[in-house]
């Protein structure tokens, strides 16, 4: 199946604002005809701000609790997306990077990712869904949240893309570098 993989990054929807833009043009490529896979960072200074709240309560958190606890902003970015989406008449559904067959090994905050198994994105594509996923995540061969360290959506979105054999993989970001 043809489609594309967008990546949007933390700072590019940091608001409530920004992530109704970026749903808008996510909804004119679909509404173009073209399958789409979105990966999605947290928004804005949520990771930031979760590793602080971490650190009120400890100065040495548990790596295994730190990824169950950082895997939250993207699930929060991806289900708001989903509801932008679907607000605009477009139909999406949000997997988290275990749901979308993102498999690691166990090593907790920078995991590497073993394989990508694409089933449940590529059944909810045939349905005529955008499928909006958590970046950043996977889950471990032995069935934990994984984190997959700095850089971890953009790998979450190539990582996919060439499991779906994807047209071309966009990375949006407002931020520099390359």
């Amino acid at each position: 199946m043809a489609c594309i993989v967008q990546k949007f990054g933390g700072s590019s929807i940091a608001s409530i604002d920004k992530l109704q833009k970026i749903a808008e043009m996510i909804a004119a490529v679909k509404k173009a005809g073209q399958n789409v896979a979105v990966v999605v960072s947290a928004m804005g200074k949520t990771t930031d701000n979760l590793v602080e709240m971490a650190r009120t309560i400890t100065s040495n958190p548990s790596r295994r609790e730190m990824d169950m606890l950082l895997s939250t902003g993207e699930r929060i970015t991806m289900s708001l997306l989903c509801m932008a989406l679907n607000e605009l008449g477009v139909e999406a559904i949000s997997l988290t990077g275990s749901q979308s067959g993102i498999i690691t090994n166990d090593r907790h905050n920078d995991a590497r990712v073993i394989e990508v198994r694409p089933f449940r994105v590529l059944d909810e594509m045939e349905k005529g869904k955008v499928v909006v996923i958590s970046g950043f995540q996977g889950v471990s061969y032995k069935r934990d949240i994984t984190t997959l360290g700095r850089g971890g959506s953009d790998t979450a979105a190539v990582a996919l893309a060439a499991a779906l054999n994807a047209e071309r993989c966009e990375i949006y970001s407002d931020v520099d570098g390359v």
